[in-house]
């Protein structure tokens, strides 16, 4: 249910379980970690979904089971925010819950006009994964992420750009832009695109 392609310097992986949105399981969990940490050698990072669903986030019979505490959420964001290279969420959908966390990990985020964001926390009595609040926050300021975890918002992808949580709006197929964003770090040398993502700062607040 996680796909991994490598072409070239670019890991390509996709979450496949359409048919339930890409709710995640545990072992769909561990499997995302370890294809990220697998991807020391990779340039440049794509995270995509199958179907019409980026993530609707934990699997609710497994949340209820407790997924929704596991370790493996934060191991995760925190695998991709330490990714090296460039990393790009090309989300081909709406993203929920503890999906949130990879994706606000990311270096870029791109989506279609269509999709949504939202992390109903609040409404289900759990708490987000320790690193989502920060990342939300630096990302579209306090009181955005307070409407979004406290109000239970869901956020347009067009609003999501003007406050900076979707960096691009795609036109046509997310993956070919996400591809195209990751040229120039694929023909870079990997020294070269390591030494320019360590210039920049991450914004203040984040978790890196």
């Amino acid at each position: 249910m996680i796909r991994v392609a490598d072409d070239g310097a670019l890991r390509l992986i996709t979450l496949d379980r359409p048919d339930k949105a890409n709710a995640l399981t545990s072992g769909m969990l561990e499997a995302l970690c370890e294809a990220v940490e697998g991807a020391a050698e990779a340039r440049a990072l794509v995270l995509t979904g199958a179907g019409k669903v980026f993530s609707a986030g934990a699997d609710l019979e497994a949340a209820r089971a407790g997924l929704a505490t596991s370790p493996l959420w934060e191991r995760l964001s925190g695998a991709v925010a330490g990714f090296e290279g460039l990393s790009i969420a090309a989300l081909n959908g709406t993203v929920a819950g503890g999906a949130m966390g990879m994706v606000l990990a990311c270096d870029l985020r791109i989506a279609p006009a269509s999709a949504k964001m939202f992390y109903p926390v609040m409404k289900l009595g759990f708490l987000p994964q320790p690193s989502d609040p920060a990342r939300l926050a630096a990302l579209a300021g306090p009181a955005r992420a307070k409407m979004i975890l406290m109000g239970g918002v869901k956020v347009g992808a067009e609003e999501a750009m003007r406050s900076g949580l979707i960096d691009r709006l795609a036109e046509g197929d997310v993956l070919a832009e996400a591809r195209a964003l990751a040229a120039d770090t694929l023909a870079a040398t990997p020294e070269h695109a390591r030494a320019i993502k360590a210039l920049i700062p991450a914004l203040p607040g984040a978790v890196r």
